[in-house]
Protein backbone atom coordinates (compact mmCIF):
# COMPACT_ATOMS: atom_id res chain seq x y z
CA UNK A 1 0.00 0.00 0.00
CA UNK A 2 1.09 3.95 -0.55
CA UNK A 3 1.85 5.54 2.70
CA UNK A 4 2.74 8.82 3.06
CA UNK A 5 4.14 8.80 -0.83
CA UNK A 6 6.06 5.65 0.02
CA UNK A 7 5.10 2.01 -0.75
CA UNK A 8 4.68 0.08 2.06
CA UNK A 9 4.89 -3.52 2.40
CA UNK A 10 1.35 -4.57 4.68
CA UNK A 11 -0.10 -8.28 5.36
CA UNK A 12 -3.28 -8.36 3.66
CA UNK A 13 -5.85 -11.83 5.16
CA UNK A 14 -6.75 -14.24 2.30
CA UNK A 15 -9.90 -12.89 2.89
CA UNK A 16 -9.89 -10.20 1.52
CA UNK A 17 -7.53 -10.99 -1.25
CA UNK A 18 -10.30 -13.14 -2.27
CA UNK A 19 -12.37 -10.18 -2.88
CA UNK A 20 -9.98 -8.79 -5.04
CA UNK A 21 -11.76 -9.41 -8.82
CA UNK A 22 -7.99 -9.14 -10.56
CA UNK A 23 -7.51 -12.71 -8.69
CA UNK A 24 -10.86 -14.45 -9.28
CA UNK A 25 -11.07 -15.91 -12.43
CA UNK A 26 -14.74 -15.35 -14.25
CA UNK A 27 -16.93 -18.45 -13.81
CA UNK A 28 -17.02 -18.95 -17.21
CA UNK A 29 -14.64 -21.14 -19.33
CA UNK A 30 -12.46 -19.31 -21.77
CA UNK A 31 -14.17 -18.64 -25.28
CA UNK A 32 -11.71 -21.39 -26.97
CA UNK A 33 -13.55 -23.94 -24.90
CA UNK A 34 -17.12 -22.66 -25.61
CA UNK A 35 -17.01 -21.70 -29.08
CA UNK A 36 -16.08 -24.91 -30.88
CA UNK A 37 -15.89 -25.43 -35.02
CA UNK A 38 -19.50 -25.20 -35.84
CA UNK A 39 -19.42 -27.62 -38.40
CA UNK A 40 -18.25 -30.07 -35.82
CA UNK A 41 -20.63 -29.60 -32.67
CA UNK A 42 -24.13 -28.66 -31.69
CA UNK A 43 -25.39 -25.17 -30.37
CA UNK A 44 -26.82 -25.19 -27.27
CA UNK A 45 -27.05 -21.34 -26.54
CA UNK A 46 -25.29 -18.28 -25.27
CA UNK A 47 -23.69 -18.30 -21.76
CA UNK A 48 -25.28 -16.24 -19.01
CA UNK A 49 -22.22 -13.84 -18.44
CA UNK A 50 -19.86 -12.99 -21.35
CA UNK A 51 -22.93 -13.95 -23.71
CA UNK A 52 -20.79 -16.12 -25.79
CA UNK A 53 -22.01 -18.96 -28.19
CA UNK A 54 -22.08 -22.46 -26.59
CA UNK A 55 -21.18 -25.38 -29.17
CA UNK A 56 -21.18 -28.93 -27.71
CA UNK A 57 -18.46 -31.34 -28.79
CA UNK A 58 -16.49 -33.82 -26.86
CA UNK A 59 -12.91 -34.05 -28.41
CA UNK A 60 -11.72 -32.20 -24.84
CA UNK A 61 -14.07 -34.04 -22.40
CA UNK A 62 -13.94 -37.13 -20.61
CA UNK A 63 -16.51 -38.84 -22.25
CA UNK A 64 -19.51 -38.23 -25.23
CA UNK A 65 -22.22 -38.86 -22.31
CA UNK A 66 -24.30 -36.34 -21.26
CA UNK A 67 -26.59 -36.30 -18.10
CA UNK A 68 -29.68 -33.94 -17.68
CA UNK A 69 -32.28 -32.86 -14.76
CA UNK A 70 -34.57 -30.73 -14.50
CA UNK A 71 -38.73 -30.51 -12.92
CA UNK A 72 -41.56 -31.29 -15.29
CA UNK A 73 -41.85 -28.08 -17.43
CA UNK A 74 -38.14 -26.66 -16.93
CA UNK A 75 -37.32 -27.93 -20.73
CA UNK A 76 -35.81 -31.88 -20.40
CA UNK A 77 -37.28 -32.58 -23.73
CA UNK A 78 -37.29 -29.79 -25.40
CA UNK A 79 -33.75 -29.78 -24.77
CA UNK A 80 -33.12 -33.55 -25.52
CA UNK A 81 -35.44 -32.74 -29.23
CA UNK A 82 -32.90 -29.82 -30.11
CA UNK A 83 -29.78 -31.85 -29.37
CA UNK A 84 -31.20 -34.91 -31.42
CA UNK A 85 -32.20 -32.55 -34.66
CA UNK A 86 -28.81 -30.55 -34.64
CA UNK A 87 -26.53 -34.02 -34.23
CA UNK A 88 -28.27 -35.13 -37.01
CA UNK A 89 -28.09 -32.42 -39.05
CA UNK A 90 -24.85 -31.88 -38.03
CA UNK A 91 -22.86 -35.74 -37.98
CA UNK A 92 -25.53 -37.52 -39.75
CA UNK A 93 -25.89 -39.22 -35.93
CA UNK A 94 -28.59 -41.76 -35.49
CA UNK A 95 -30.82 -42.22 -32.46
CA UNK A 96 -32.62 -44.46 -30.65
CA UNK A 97 -34.71 -43.23 -27.53
CA UNK A 98 -35.79 -45.72 -25.12
CA UNK A 99 -39.06 -43.91 -24.13
CA UNK A 100 -40.18 -45.15 -20.98
CA UNK A 101 -43.33 -43.29 -20.98
CA UNK A 102 -44.31 -42.73 -24.92
CA UNK A 103 -43.47 -39.49 -25.28
CA UNK A 104 -41.74 -38.79 -27.45
CA UNK A 105 -43.15 -41.32 -29.91
CA UNK A 106 -45.32 -38.37 -31.33
CA UNK A 107 -42.29 -36.40 -31.76
CA UNK A 108 -40.43 -38.75 -33.69
CA UNK A 109 -43.65 -39.53 -36.23
CA UNK A 110 -43.42 -35.79 -37.04
CA UNK A 111 -39.92 -35.82 -37.47
CA UNK A 112 -40.27 -38.67 -39.83
CA UNK A 113 -38.45 -40.83 -37.72
CA UNK A 114 -39.37 -44.71 -36.99
CA UNK A 115 -41.50 -46.04 -34.10
CA UNK A 116 -40.85 -49.86 -32.44
CA UNK A 117 -43.47 -50.64 -29.93
CA UNK A 118 -42.28 -53.59 -27.76
CA UNK A 119 -45.49 -55.41 -26.04
CA UNK A 120 -47.57 -53.95 -29.04
CA UNK A 121 -46.67 -56.98 -31.82
CA UNK A 122 -42.88 -56.41 -30.99
CA UNK A 123 -40.59 -58.52 -29.04
CA UNK A 124 -36.76 -59.02 -28.26
CA UNK A 125 -35.57 -62.26 -27.89
CA UNK A 126 -33.22 -62.01 -24.48
CA UNK A 127 -31.00 -65.32 -25.64
CA UNK A 128 -30.23 -63.38 -28.94
CA UNK A 129 -26.16 -62.83 -28.97
CA UNK A 130 -26.07 -59.35 -30.53
CA UNK A 131 -22.56 -60.63 -32.19
CA UNK A 132 -21.42 -61.50 -28.94
CA UNK A 133 -19.80 -65.11 -27.61
CA UNK A 134 -22.86 -67.71 -26.07
CA UNK A 135 -20.52 -67.58 -22.80
CA UNK A 136 -20.28 -63.80 -22.68
CA UNK A 137 -24.02 -63.00 -22.98
CA UNK A 138 -25.02 -65.99 -20.76
CA UNK A 139 -23.02 -63.52 -18.18
CA UNK A 140 -25.06 -60.27 -19.36
CA UNK A 141 -28.63 -61.91 -19.00
CA UNK A 142 -27.36 -63.48 -15.35
CA UNK A 143 -26.46 -60.21 -14.30
CA UNK A 144 -29.82 -58.87 -15.69
CA UNK A 145 -31.27 -60.95 -13.69
CA UNK A 146 -29.79 -60.02 -10.67
CA UNK A 147 -30.68 -56.48 -11.41
CA UNK A 148 -33.87 -56.77 -12.20
CA UNK A 149 -34.77 -59.64 -9.49
CA UNK A 150 -33.61 -61.39 -5.69
CA UNK A 151 -31.74 -64.24 -7.63
CA UNK A 152 -28.83 -63.36 -6.90
CA UNK A 153 -29.99 -63.81 -3.28
CA UNK A 154 -30.22 -67.69 -3.87
CA UNK A 155 -26.96 -69.22 -5.26
CA UNK A 156 -28.40 -72.46 -6.16
CA UNK A 157 -31.31 -71.05 -8.29
CA UNK A 158 -28.49 -68.50 -9.91
CA UNK A 159 -26.53 -71.63 -10.94
CA UNK A 160 -29.47 -73.29 -12.17
CA UNK A 161 -30.81 -71.11 -14.53
CA UNK A 162 -26.89 -70.27 -15.94
CA UNK A 163 -26.76 -74.18 -16.76
CA UNK A 164 -30.28 -74.38 -18.24
CA UNK A 165 -29.27 -71.26 -20.33
CA UNK A 166 -25.72 -72.93 -21.48
CA UNK A 167 -27.45 -76.14 -22.36
CA UNK A 168 -30.05 -74.31 -24.67
CA UNK A 169 -27.52 -73.02 -26.93
CA UNK A 170 -25.87 -76.26 -27.13
CA UNK A 171 -28.60 -78.18 -27.52
CA UNK A 172 -29.25 -75.48 -30.51
CA UNK A 173 -25.50 -76.48 -31.83
CA UNK A 174 -24.33 -73.17 -31.06
CA UNK A 175 -20.29 -72.75 -30.36
CA UNK A 176 -20.08 -71.13 -26.50
CA UNK A 177 -16.58 -69.90 -27.62
CA UNK A 178 -17.22 -67.89 -30.65
CA UNK A 179 -19.33 -65.46 -32.59
CA UNK A 180 -19.57 -66.68 -35.81
CA UNK A 181 -22.64 -69.05 -35.32
CA UNK A 182 -23.47 -71.45 -38.50
CA UNK A 183 -24.83 -74.43 -39.46
CA UNK A 184 -23.33 -77.18 -42.04
CA UNK A 185 -24.79 -74.78 -44.99
CA UNK A 186 -23.19 -71.78 -43.78
CA UNK A 187 -26.73 -70.43 -42.62
CA UNK A 188 -27.33 -68.48 -39.70
CA UNK A 189 -27.86 -70.73 -36.47
CA UNK A 190 -31.59 -69.56 -34.53
CA UNK A 191 -31.13 -68.40 -31.29
CA UNK A 192 -33.08 -70.41 -28.41
CA UNK A 193 -35.34 -68.30 -26.35
CA UNK A 194 -36.51 -68.50 -22.49
CA UNK A 195 -38.97 -70.79 -23.19
CA UNK A 196 -36.67 -72.86 -23.79
CA UNK A 197 -35.12 -72.84 -20.84
CA UNK A 198 -38.05 -73.33 -18.87
CA UNK A 199 -38.72 -76.49 -20.76
CA UNK A 200 -35.15 -77.87 -19.58
CA UNK A 201 -35.81 -76.86 -15.72
CA UNK A 202 -39.04 -78.23 -15.78
CA UNK A 203 -37.60 -82.04 -17.66
CA UNK A 204 -35.21 -82.28 -14.41
CA UNK A 205 -37.66 -81.12 -11.99
CA UNK A 206 -39.88 -84.03 -13.77
CA UNK A 207 -37.40 -86.40 -13.71
CA UNK A 208 -37.16 -85.96 -9.74
CA UNK A 209 -33.23 -86.54 -9.20
CA UNK A 210 -32.70 -83.06 -7.98
CA UNK A 211 -31.74 -83.27 -4.30
CA UNK A 212 -32.71 -79.60 -3.92
CA UNK A 213 -36.59 -79.89 -5.56
CA UNK A 214 -37.34 -76.05 -3.87
CA UNK A 215 -34.97 -74.46 -5.79
CA UNK A 216 -35.47 -76.07 -9.07
CA UNK A 217 -38.59 -75.26 -8.95
CA UNK A 218 -38.35 -71.43 -7.18
CA UNK A 219 -35.92 -71.43 -10.62
CA UNK A 220 -38.87 -72.26 -12.91
CA UNK A 221 -41.34 -70.15 -10.81
CA UNK A 222 -38.90 -67.06 -11.43
CA UNK A 223 -38.41 -67.57 -15.42
CA UNK A 224 -42.18 -68.14 -16.01
CA UNK A 225 -42.72 -64.92 -15.59
CA UNK A 226 -41.33 -63.79 -18.44
CA UNK A 227 -42.73 -66.97 -20.73
CA UNK A 228 -46.85 -66.77 -19.86
CA UNK A 229 -48.60 -66.11 -22.96
CA UNK A 230 -49.64 -62.61 -23.70
CA UNK A 231 -46.56 -61.46 -22.03
CA UNK A 232 -43.69 -63.04 -23.76
CA UNK A 233 -42.40 -60.40 -24.87
CA UNK A 234 -38.55 -61.17 -24.59
CA UNK A 235 -39.52 -65.53 -25.21
CA UNK A 236 -40.03 -65.33 -28.59
CA UNK A 237 -37.89 -64.88 -31.67
CA UNK A 238 -37.24 -61.26 -32.00
CA UNK A 239 -38.93 -59.25 -34.24
CA UNK A 240 -36.53 -56.45 -33.57
CA UNK A 241 -33.57 -55.71 -36.09
CA UNK A 242 -30.66 -54.49 -34.52
CA UNK A 243 -28.93 -53.11 -37.24
CA UNK A 244 -32.28 -51.20 -38.11
CA UNK A 245 -32.18 -49.91 -34.67
CA UNK A 246 -28.93 -48.22 -34.09
CA UNK A 247 -28.95 -47.15 -38.38
CA UNK A 248 -32.56 -46.21 -39.21
CA UNK A 249 -31.91 -41.88 -38.49
CA UNK A 250 -34.56 -41.21 -35.40
CA UNK A 251 -36.08 -44.39 -33.73
CA UNK A 252 -38.48 -44.18 -30.64
CA UNK A 253 -38.56 -47.58 -28.60
CA UNK A 254 -41.78 -47.18 -27.34
CA UNK A 255 -42.01 -49.80 -23.86
CA UNK A 256 -45.08 -47.94 -22.79
CA UNK A 257 -46.82 -51.11 -23.70
CA UNK A 258 -44.86 -53.65 -21.40
CA UNK A 259 -46.68 -54.66 -18.22
CA UNK A 260 -44.07 -53.17 -15.78
CA UNK A 261 -41.37 -51.29 -14.55
CA UNK A 262 -39.23 -54.36 -14.53
CA UNK A 263 -39.95 -54.88 -18.38
CA UNK A 264 -39.33 -51.96 -19.41
CA UNK A 265 -35.64 -52.09 -17.93
CA UNK A 266 -35.17 -55.75 -18.64
CA UNK A 267 -36.02 -54.38 -22.70
CA UNK A 268 -33.38 -51.45 -22.09
CA UNK A 269 -30.65 -53.29 -20.72
CA UNK A 270 -31.14 -55.89 -23.49
CA UNK A 271 -31.25 -52.92 -25.93
CA UNK A 272 -27.95 -51.30 -24.24
CA UNK A 273 -25.66 -54.63 -24.09
CA UNK A 274 -26.51 -55.27 -28.10
CA UNK A 275 -25.63 -51.63 -29.13
CA UNK A 276 -22.49 -51.60 -26.58
CA UNK A 277 -21.19 -54.95 -28.48
CA UNK A 278 -21.79 -53.50 -31.60
CA UNK A 279 -20.83 -50.76 -31.45
CA UNK A 280 -17.73 -51.54 -29.57
CA UNK A 281 -17.12 -54.03 -32.83
CA UNK A 282 -17.65 -51.60 -35.31
CA UNK A 283 -15.28 -49.35 -33.60
CA UNK A 284 -12.39 -52.10 -33.87
CA UNK A 285 -13.46 -53.29 -37.49
CA UNK A 286 -13.54 -49.31 -38.79
CA UNK A 287 -9.69 -48.22 -36.72
CA UNK A 288 -10.12 -44.40 -36.35
CA UNK A 289 -13.08 -42.66 -34.80
CA UNK A 290 -15.18 -40.88 -37.03
CA UNK A 291 -16.72 -37.50 -36.75
CA UNK A 292 -19.03 -36.72 -34.49
CA UNK A 293 -21.32 -39.26 -32.75
CA UNK A 294 -22.86 -42.11 -35.13
CA UNK A 295 -25.51 -42.83 -32.20
CA UNK A 296 -26.65 -41.24 -29.85
CA UNK A 297 -29.19 -43.11 -27.40
CA UNK A 298 -31.55 -41.59 -24.86
CA UNK A 299 -32.62 -42.71 -21.26
CA UNK A 300 -35.34 -40.76 -19.83
CA UNK A 301 -36.64 -41.46 -16.33
CA UNK A 302 -35.28 -44.76 -16.35
CA UNK A 303 -34.68 -45.01 -12.53
CA UNK A 304 -34.34 -48.39 -12.27
CA UNK A 305 -31.44 -48.65 -14.40
CA UNK A 306 -29.96 -45.01 -14.13
CA UNK A 307 -29.52 -45.29 -9.97
CA UNK A 308 -27.59 -49.11 -10.34
CA UNK A 309 -24.10 -48.69 -10.25
CA UNK A 310 -24.19 -52.18 -11.61
CA UNK A 311 -26.12 -51.44 -14.37
CA UNK A 312 -25.18 -51.33 -18.14
CA UNK A 313 -26.03 -47.54 -18.42
CA UNK A 314 -23.08 -46.86 -14.95
CA UNK A 315 -20.76 -49.07 -16.44
CA UNK A 316 -20.99 -47.46 -20.29
CA UNK A 317 -20.57 -44.24 -18.53
CA UNK A 318 -17.50 -45.53 -16.24
CA UNK A 319 -15.55 -46.67 -19.40
CA UNK A 320 -15.80 -43.53 -21.29
CA UNK A 321 -15.13 -43.27 -24.93
CA UNK A 322 -14.13 -46.79 -25.97
CA UNK A 323 -18.24 -48.06 -26.96
CA UNK A 324 -18.12 -44.90 -29.75
CA UNK A 325 -21.55 -43.91 -29.00
CA UNK A 326 -23.44 -41.20 -26.34
CA UNK A 327 -25.36 -41.81 -24.29
CA UNK A 328 -28.06 -39.07 -22.48
CA UNK A 329 -29.44 -40.14 -19.42
CA UNK A 330 -31.86 -37.85 -18.23
CA UNK A 331 -34.69 -37.53 -14.94
CA UNK A 332 -36.68 -34.75 -12.94
CA UNK A 333 -35.25 -36.50 -9.91
CA UNK A 334 -31.32 -36.28 -10.03
CA UNK A 335 -31.17 -38.90 -6.80
CA UNK A 336 -32.63 -41.18 -9.35
CA UNK A 337 -29.63 -40.76 -11.53
CA UNK A 338 -25.92 -42.50 -9.85
CA UNK A 339 -24.05 -40.34 -8.22
CA UNK A 340 -21.67 -42.70 -10.52
CA UNK A 341 -23.45 -41.36 -13.52
CA UNK A 342 -22.50 -37.47 -12.52
CA UNK A 343 -19.22 -37.95 -11.32
CA UNK A 344 -17.84 -39.70 -15.04
CA UNK A 345 -20.33 -38.16 -17.18
CA UNK A 346 -18.63 -35.50 -19.54
CA UNK A 347 -21.04 -33.39 -19.53
CA UNK A 348 -24.04 -32.75 -17.16
CA UNK A 349 -27.20 -29.96 -17.86
CA UNK A 350 -29.01 -28.90 -14.87
CA UNK A 351 -31.99 -27.41 -15.65
CA UNK A 352 -34.50 -25.87 -12.94
CA UNK A 353 -34.29 -28.16 -10.03
CA UNK A 354 -36.79 -27.69 -7.15
CA UNK A 355 -35.59 -29.23 -3.58
CA UNK A 356 -32.61 -28.42 -1.67
CA UNK A 357 -31.84 -31.87 -1.24
CA UNK A 358 -31.52 -32.24 -4.89
CA UNK A 359 -29.26 -29.63 -5.37
CA UNK A 360 -27.04 -31.10 -2.21
CA UNK A 361 -27.11 -34.36 -4.03
CA UNK A 362 -25.58 -32.28 -7.24
CA UNK A 363 -23.14 -30.10 -5.59
CA UNK A 364 -21.82 -33.18 -4.10
CA UNK A 365 -21.76 -35.15 -7.17
CA UNK A 366 -20.36 -32.28 -9.68
CA UNK A 367 -18.37 -29.90 -6.52
CA UNK A 368 -19.68 -26.86 -7.94
CA UNK A 369 -19.16 -23.81 -5.67
CA UNK A 370 -21.70 -21.71 -3.40
CA UNK A 371 -22.32 -19.15 -6.02
CA UNK A 372 -23.13 -21.81 -8.46
CA UNK A 373 -25.58 -23.39 -6.31
CA UNK A 374 -27.29 -20.05 -5.59
CA UNK A 375 -27.38 -19.05 -9.07
CA UNK A 376 -28.91 -22.95 -9.88
CA UNK A 377 -31.81 -22.40 -7.72
CA UNK A 378 -33.06 -19.59 -9.17
CA UNK A 379 -32.97 -20.95 -12.86
CA UNK A 380 -36.19 -20.51 -14.82
CA UNK A 381 -37.23 -22.58 -17.57
CA UNK A 382 -35.26 -23.50 -20.60
CA UNK A 383 -32.12 -21.81 -18.38
CA UNK A 384 -29.39 -24.14 -17.39
CA UNK A 385 -25.93 -24.67 -15.80
CA UNK A 386 -23.82 -26.33 -17.63
CA UNK A 387 -20.49 -28.90 -16.09
CA UNK A 388 -18.03 -30.07 -18.33
CA UNK A 389 -15.34 -32.85 -17.44
CA UNK A 390 -12.54 -31.98 -19.35
CA UNK A 391 -9.87 -35.15 -20.48
CA UNK A 392 -7.06 -32.43 -18.46
CA UNK A 393 -6.80 -30.60 -15.53
CA UNK A 394 -7.89 -26.74 -16.24
CA UNK A 395 -7.31 -23.55 -14.36
CA UNK A 396 -11.22 -21.91 -15.19
CA UNK A 397 -14.67 -23.12 -13.64
CA UNK A 398 -16.00 -26.25 -14.78
CA UNK A 399 -19.85 -25.03 -14.64
CA UNK A 400 -20.89 -22.05 -15.99
CA UNK A 401 -24.56 -21.23 -16.95
CA UNK A 402 -26.49 -20.24 -20.05
CA UNK A 403 -28.73 -17.65 -20.57
CA UNK A 404 -31.81 -20.14 -22.41
CA UNK A 405 -31.26 -23.18 -24.27
CA UNK A 406 -32.05 -22.11 -27.98
CA UNK A 407 -33.85 -24.97 -29.67
CA UNK A 408 -34.35 -25.02 -33.31
CA UNK A 409 -38.34 -23.56 -32.83
CA UNK A 410 -39.06 -20.57 -30.14
CA UNK A 411 -39.26 -22.29 -26.68
CA UNK A 412 -42.79 -20.85 -25.77
CA UNK A 413 -43.71 -20.69 -22.07
CA UNK A 414 -47.00 -20.63 -20.58
CA UNK A 415 -47.91 -19.51 -17.22
CA UNK A 416 -50.28 -20.45 -14.26
CA UNK A 417 -51.47 -17.24 -12.72
CA UNK A 418 -51.43 -17.25 -8.39
CA UNK A 419 -52.58 -14.17 -7.44
CA UNK A 420 -55.96 -15.77 -6.48
CA UNK A 421 -54.74 -18.18 -4.29
CA UNK A 422 -52.00 -16.02 -2.51
CA UNK A 423 -53.28 -14.86 0.83
CA UNK A 424 -53.04 -10.64 1.73
CA UNK A 425 -48.88 -11.31 3.24
CA UNK A 426 -47.95 -12.85 0.22
CA UNK A 427 -49.25 -10.74 -1.94
CA UNK A 428 -47.54 -7.69 -0.55
CA UNK A 429 -44.14 -9.96 -0.58
CA UNK A 430 -41.93 -9.43 -3.58
CA UNK A 431 -40.14 -12.30 -3.17
CA UNK A 432 -43.56 -15.11 -3.70
CA UNK A 433 -43.99 -15.54 -6.93
CA UNK A 434 -46.82 -14.66 -8.86
CA UNK A 435 -46.71 -17.54 -11.58
CA UNK A 436 -45.71 -20.68 -11.92
CA UNK A 437 -44.50 -21.25 -15.73
CA UNK A 438 -43.30 -24.08 -17.76
CA UNK A 439 -43.14 -24.85 -21.95
CA UNK A 440 -45.46 -25.63 -24.21
CA UNK A 441 -44.50 -28.55 -25.33
CA UNK A 442 -44.11 -29.74 -21.66
CA UNK A 443 -47.98 -28.90 -20.72
CA UNK A 444 -49.19 -30.35 -24.14
CA UNK A 445 -47.67 -34.05 -23.19
CA UNK A 446 -48.35 -33.80 -19.45
CA UNK A 447 -51.85 -33.73 -20.77
CA UNK A 448 -51.83 -36.68 -22.92
CA UNK A 449 -50.31 -38.52 -20.04
CA UNK A 450 -53.36 -37.60 -18.41
CA UNK A 451 -55.37 -39.63 -20.85
CA UNK A 452 -56.66 -36.34 -22.46
CA UNK A 453 -57.37 -36.75 -26.36
CA UNK A 454 -56.12 -34.67 -29.05
CA UNK A 455 -59.11 -32.47 -29.43
CA UNK A 456 -59.06 -31.72 -25.42
CA UNK A 457 -55.54 -30.58 -26.01
CA UNK A 458 -55.71 -27.98 -28.26
CA UNK A 459 -58.89 -26.89 -26.30
CA UNK A 460 -56.48 -26.14 -23.16
CA UNK A 461 -53.98 -24.84 -25.48
CA UNK A 462 -56.10 -22.00 -27.18
CA UNK A 463 -57.26 -21.03 -23.35
CA UNK A 464 -53.30 -20.05 -22.70
CA UNK A 465 -53.43 -19.09 -26.17
CA UNK A 466 -56.38 -16.30 -25.78
CA UNK A 467 -55.17 -15.10 -22.57
CA UNK A 468 -51.47 -14.15 -24.05
CA UNK A 469 -50.36 -17.11 -22.80
CA UNK A 470 -51.60 -17.09 -19.24
CA UNK A 471 -54.37 -18.94 -17.02
CA UNK A 472 -55.18 -18.55 -13.50
CA UNK A 473 -54.36 -21.69 -12.01
CA UNK A 474 -58.28 -22.52 -10.32
CA UNK A 475 -59.32 -22.06 -14.10
CA UNK A 476 -57.18 -24.89 -15.12
CA UNK A 477 -57.67 -27.09 -12.67
CA UNK A 478 -61.63 -26.71 -12.73
CA UNK A 479 -61.40 -27.29 -16.67
CA UNK A 480 -58.65 -30.75 -16.26
CA UNK A 481 -61.37 -32.15 -13.24
CA UNK A 482 -64.04 -31.36 -15.90
CA UNK A 483 -62.13 -33.35 -18.74
CA UNK A 484 -61.70 -36.26 -15.98
CA UNK A 485 -58.34 -35.95 -14.69
CA UNK A 486 -57.77 -37.31 -11.41
CA UNK A 487 -57.26 -34.76 -8.46
CA UNK A 488 -53.97 -36.30 -7.54
CA UNK A 489 -52.52 -36.52 -11.30
CA UNK A 490 -53.16 -32.75 -11.03
CA UNK A 491 -51.53 -32.40 -7.68
CA UNK A 492 -48.46 -34.49 -9.14
CA UNK A 493 -48.37 -31.67 -11.94
CA UNK A 494 -48.74 -28.61 -9.69
CA UNK A 495 -46.01 -30.13 -7.27
CA UNK A 496 -43.73 -30.95 -10.39
CA UNK A 497 -44.35 -26.96 -11.21
CA UNK A 498 -42.72 -26.38 -7.88
CA UNK A 499 -45.55 -25.88 -5.73
CA UNK A 500 -45.70 -26.45 -2.07
CA UNK A 501 -48.47 -28.78 -0.54
CA UNK A 502 -50.10 -25.61 1.37
CA UNK A 503 -50.47 -23.37 -1.92
CA UNK A 504 -51.66 -26.70 -3.79
CA UNK A 505 -54.38 -27.08 -0.45
CA UNK A 506 -55.43 -23.26 -1.15
CA UNK A 507 -55.71 -23.57 -4.82
CA UNK A 508 -58.34 -27.08 -4.62
CA UNK A 509 -60.03 -24.86 -1.59
CA UNK A 510 -60.70 -22.60 -4.44
CA UNK A 511 -61.45 -25.06 -6.61
CA UNK A 512 -63.97 -26.41 -4.68
CA UNK A 513 -65.78 -23.14 -3.67
CA UNK A 514 -66.14 -21.61 -7.24
CA UNK A 515 -67.85 -25.25 -8.05
CA UNK A 516 -70.20 -25.57 -5.06
CA UNK A 517 -70.85 -21.53 -6.00
CA UNK A 518 -70.12 -19.83 -3.18
CA UNK A 519 -67.76 -16.76 -2.96
CA UNK A 520 -66.22 -14.34 -0.86
CA UNK A 521 -65.36 -17.21 2.12
CA UNK A 522 -62.13 -17.17 3.37
CA UNK A 523 -59.52 -20.70 3.12
CA UNK A 524 -58.56 -21.90 6.41
CA UNK A 525 -54.95 -22.82 6.18
CA UNK A 526 -53.97 -26.32 6.71
CA UNK A 527 -51.08 -27.31 8.51
CA UNK A 528 -49.62 -30.66 6.66
CA UNK A 529 -47.92 -33.32 8.92
CA UNK A 530 -45.16 -35.92 7.53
Amino acid sequence: MVLGGKLVLTKVPNKDISKRNILVHPPEPPMKVLFADPRDSVYIGRTKIFDVPFYWTHESLANPHIAVCGISGSGKSYFIKTFLLRASFVWDSNALILDWAGEYKNWVKMTGGKVVSLGRGSYLNLLDLGGMRPYDRIKQVMRTLELLTDIGNYPEQRRLTEQAIEKTYLENKFRMDSREQKDELGKPLTPPTLKDVVRILTEEAQMGSYEFPAELENAIYRLKQFTKSGEDFFAQQSTVSLDDIVTSGLVDLDLVGLPDETSRALAALTMLQFIKERMRLAGSIEGARKRGLRLIVVLDEAWKIGKDNNSDAVMIVREGRKYNFGMIIASQNPTDISEAIFSNVGTTFILKVKFERFLDYLQGSLNFSNYMREEISRLGVGQAAVNLSMTTPTPYPSTFLLQKIEGEEPSKEYFLELKEVLTETQRRDISVARSVSFLKEDVRRRLRQFGLGDDKVEEITKMFEKNNRRLDVVSFVITLERDGVARRNISDFLKDSGLDDITIINIFGKVDLKKSGGVGREISQVVLEE
